[in-house]
């Protein structure tokens, strides 16, 4: 009892339910390491129970927790004072340091029941309005006077009569995340399966840019959803998956369009030949992509951008272009010193940072700051490309919006980064050692799941006012029209998994989601940007609901909408939720055409994927489809027929306008026809997962140019453009 007591203190679940109406308990060796990896020693019956009695009092004796959350009313109307402010003793100081720099003090007023005392000399008077209450909120919200406040993360002291005082960050949140305007569609699309005729070997931020303007005038898109373009790990070869990035704080350079660099104009002449030869087997790296089959190749393409772009660091800047640069410098500070450092480490000792000499694991030691004055222009260099990688994401950004689009580019956020890069070396403390973010075993993987990311620290952050999870959400919200969150789910609890054991034996870890969603819509609304969760799969109950009162729209995908309290036939249209992005399908699961066809059934047979017979598989997978097709045709939504391959892809994307979904995701692939899925989860070297480019039905690679040609993309699109679906559904 004393370990399970223990762990609850601390947010640590000692059991999981797998599938609906079984518990299995968590081992207790699993709880003792995941409380270690808090700093709780809870191994020996005497260590917990000193654990539990130090944990007990100071939770006896807290005035405040580390991070406090005030909603702000609907349109601004009367906040949500929470119970921690509340409950707080009559006659308390409070004293509040805004982000501005300016104060503000005031005394608590008693809790419900007690009299009023007056206010001291010189505290500020609440409002009128404020001061009849905020009646009940989110989290149990009691009514409470209070004075304005403005929007932000700001400092809080508080003096209790009986000498207690405390210090937290004070979250004012607005009430709800941004929403889009109206009912809207766009593409979804990896960025760097979209490769032009200016592409070096991939799609990069010059192709996002052509294609956010093209499908917004031309087809009337409001948005273009790309993969997280987050810094990868450098190395030979580096790892492909834009899921496990070094740094989800800052962009990775390989995505730069060399050309658009301004620099690239004023290259002498020596340096110019040496470009138009480095341009040259760019073009070599394109067309073996396009016109002979090979895989796309991140590593040949940055080793051909990183000379050039070495070639234009030593390339003066104008003093309008040094000033900007000073400017992001400033703004980023310490953030990108510590991202830049690790890069420039990385170059000579290698990308984990783990093996390197002990003092320069030490983002703050006396040896490490000798490093970074002796390797000041490297560190300069990547403090440029990331500059360099901010203006033209920027860049795309406009193009988006000059071209009509409502939304704009929907920017992807990774669930966690890589153990040896560089967000996990130089925010140390914030990361849980030794653990690793995984999912648990359901009906669908009876192993589990094991990402091999490092968790965030519950503890740390709240501590710290949730100042890196902040400054994460700052830097990639600043060029997005929106913000797709990967296993949004981990905004309450994650899975983890102690190193050395399995994923079936790992812990979920209560995360303050109402500070995580607190800290999220704020900066959403600060950036004026949508907010997407990645909701698929086993959700916890009320997660859903706190995720749409906050405006965070979900994710629905058409294979996976059925009823499944009820007969669990294909859900109708109608009853499909409105906070939604309706899409037919995502990077890890197959392309249209390959579940109309039962192609990516064949494909994971060959793979070796499959747990049952294949026959068994294949008329499971026969009935589903049957079922959905049935479904369109009863609709009217399939006028080709049950046989038209490329009328089934139009009749699914019919059935999407036929829900509320606010927004409508397009597979870019499915435009094609495209049979490969970008992502097979459960492979790594069996198949070419995040390598291959956009192509058509019988796999050939298909240009940014040849798609907006297409005659079978604008047969799709017209769906859309020509609207066809009922009144009632029709995008705005």
């Amino acid at each position: 009892m004393g370990l399970a007591r223990l762990a609850e203190l601390h947010g640590v679940a000692t059991t999981f339910s797998p599938t609906k109406g079984v518990t299995v308990a968590v081992p207790d060796a699993t709880v003792v390491a995941v409380l270690a990896a808090l700093g709780i020693d809870a191994s020996t019956p005497e260590a917990v129970s000193a654990a539990l009695e130090r944990a007990e009092r100071a939770a006896a004796e807290r005035l405040l927790p580390s991070t406090v959350v005030v909603w702000r009313g609907p349109d601004g109307g009367r906040p949500e004072i929470p119970p921690a402010l509340t409950g707080l003793p009559a006659g308390t100081t409070l004293r509040l340091t805004m982000e501005s720099g300016q104060e503000l003090a005031w005394t608590a007023p008693p809790p419900p029941g007690h009299p009023t005392p007056k206010p001291p000399p010189g505290a500020a008077r609440p409002s009128a309005s404020r001061a009849r209450g905020a009646g009940p909120g989110a989290g149990g919200a009691r009514t409470a006077p209070w004075p304005q406040l403005p929007l932000g993360a700001h400092r809080l002291e508080a003096q209790a009569p009986n000498g207690r005082s405390a210090r937290a960050t004070l979250v004012v949140a607005p009430d709800h995340a941004p929403a889009p305007g109206g009912r809207s569609h766009g593409f979804l699309v990896q960025l760097y399966s979209l490769l032009s005729a200016r592409s070096w070997g991939m799609g990069d931020l010059g192709d996002l840019a052509e294609l956010a303007s093209w499908s917004g005038r031309s087809l009337g898109a409001s948005f273009v959803q790309v993969n997280p373009l987050h810094s990868g790990v450098p190395g030979a070869p580096a790892d492909p998956s834009p899921y496990r990035p070094s740094s989800r704080r800052f962009p990775d350079p390989v995505h730069l369009r060399i050309e658009d660099v301004p620099e690239y104009a004023y290259a002498d002449p020596a340096a110019r030949q040496r470009l138009e030869e480095l341009r040259g087997k760019a073009a070599e790296l394109r067309e073996s992509v396009l016109d002979k089959g090979a895989l796309i190749d991140r590593d040949a393409v940055w080793e051909l951008k990183r000379e050039a772009l070495e070639i234009l660091h030593r390339v003066p800047l104008g003093p309008g272009r040094h000033a900007a640069y000073c400017a992001f410098l400033a703004e980023q500070g310490q953030a990108l010193e510590d991202h830049a450092t690790w890069c420039a480490l990385a170059e000579v000792h290698g990308s984990a940072w783990h093996d390197w000499p002990t003092a320069l694991r030490d983002p703050r030691s006396p040896q490490t700051a000798a490093a970074r004055t002796e390797l000041t222009d490297r560190i300069d260099f990547h403090s440029r490309l990331v500059w360099l990688t901010d203006e033209q994401l920027a860049a795309a950004g406009r193009a988006a919006r000059e071209a009509g689009m409502e939304v704009g580019i929907v920017h992807d956020l990774a669930v966690g980064v890589h153990p040896g890069g560089a967000d996990a070396w130089a925010q140390q403390d914030a990361f849980a050692a030794g653990m690793s973010v995984g999912a648990p075993p359901d009906a669908f993987n009876a192993h589990g799941q094991d990402w091999g990311l490092p968790p965030w620290r519950p503890d740390t952050l709240a501590a710290s006012g949730y100042a890196p999870y902040r400054g994460l959400l700052r830097g990639i919200l600043r060029n997005a029209g929106a913000l797709r969150i990967d296993h949004v789910m981990g905004l309450f609890r994650l899975w983890w998994v102690p190193a050395g054991s399995p994923p079936t034996e790992g812990a979920y870890v209560r995360y303050d989601a109402e500070a995580m969603l607190a800290v999220l819509v704020l900066e959403a609304h600060r950036a004026d940007a949508v907010v997407i969760g990645e909701d698929l799969g086993t959700v916890e109950p009320g997660v859903r609901e706190a995720l749409s009162r906050r405006g965070v729209l979900g994710t629905s995908v058409l294979w996976f909408e059925r009823d499944w309290n009820g007969d669990g036939r294909p859900l109708p249209p109608a009853k499909w939720r409105e906070g939604c992005v309706a899409t037919a399908t995502t990077h890890d699961l197959p392309s249209t055409a390959a579940r109309l066809t039962g192609g990516h059934v064949e494909l994971r047979h060959r793979l070796g994927l499959l747990a049952r017979p294949l026959e068994e598989e294949r008329i499971e997978d026969t009935a589903d489809v049957t079922e959905w097709l049935g479904l369109l045709g009863d609709l009217g939504l399939l006028p080709e027929g049950a046989g038209d391959e490329e009328g089934g892809i139009r009749a699914v994307y019919r059935y999407l306008l036929r829900t509320p979904a606010r927004m409508i995701g397009i597979w870019l692939p499915d435009t094609v026809g495209d049979r490969r899925p970008q992502n097979l989860p459960g492979t790594w070297d069996q198949y070419p997962n995040w390598r291959l480019p956009v192509s058509d039905t019988e796999g050939r690679p298909t240009s940014l140019e040849e798609l907006a040609a297409s005659p079978r993309l604008h047969r799709l699109l017209e769906v859309f453009t020509a609207r066809t679906a009922p009144p009632d559904a029709r995008p705005s």
